[in-house]
């Protein structure tokens, strides 16, 4: 994987951009030769998915709803809807 300093990448950028979108492959931005972020081609249908993959708050309730179906802690879709419908009367 490829590696640029922030310097590199502000002098830089689109040749940098250009280049992850080319080969399709993250390049590593450094500040005081410590990884800091990471440059990578995305396909716009994705993007929320990838943004939801590092929300804390999303993570926690997908858990949490895992744990919920392992568990039996469902409702049938009706019985969910039917209780929106008289919650909203």
């Amino acid at each position: 994987m490829a590696t640029v300093t922030v310097r590199d990448l502000s002098r830089n950028t689109s040749s940098i951009i250009s280049d992850v979108v080319k080969t399709q492959k993250p390049t590593i931005v450094t500040k005081h030769g410590a990884p800091v972020v990471v440059v990578m081609a995305i396909n716009p249908g994705d993007l929320e998915d990838l943004v939801l993959s590092k929300a804390p708050q999303f993570l926690q309730d997908y858990k949490d709803a895992e744990d919920d179906a392992r568990n039996g802690r469902t409702v049938d879709a009706d019985e969910f809807f039917d209780q929106l419908d008289l919650e909203n009367s």
